[in-house]
């Protein structure tokens, strides 16, 4: 599954059981509709939980819009006076950044920089002489 929205706040890193870390956020997806003359819009919250690296978490800023793939899930629970609460859950397997805020565009910068740093790398070997592999 696919989800895209905007990031409600900055990634939280967790230590969970036996030393394994978890990125959390949570993404909003907001959706409008007409009711009449007005235009009404609906926001839904869901919480991501990503395994894989911990280190994207410092380009996870609130504002900045991803898109997430993996699988969705339901958390419920009963809350205070035993009232019935569910939260919507994503167990993210991969992670793709649209950038966000002028802030955290300074990140998405940097993030192009590397790549591209990293394309130059391949590039430059693009020299080597011999027959194709195919």
């Amino acid at each position: 599954m696919e989800i895209t929205g905007r990031l409600t706040a900055d990634a939280v890193v967790r230590t969970v059981k036996q030393d394994k870390k978890v990125v959390g956020f949570t993404i909003a997806l907001n959706e409008s509709y007409r009711s009449g003359e007005k235009r009404k819009q609906i926001t839904t919250y869901i919480e991501c939980a990503y395994w894989r690296n911990e280190g994207i978490a410092e380009y996870l800023k609130k504002g900045n819009v991803v898109q997430v793939y993996g699988r969705i899930g339901v958390n419920a629970y009963l809350f205070g006076n035993n009232e019935a609460k569910a939260t919507l859950t994503f167990h993210v397997s991969e992670i793709k950044l649209f950038g966000g805020l002028s802030s955290a565009n300074n990140n998405t910068q940097n993030i192009a920089a590397v790549q591209t740093s990293q394309s130059e790398k391949i590039d430059s070997n693009a020299d080597i002489e011999g027959d194709l592999p195919f």
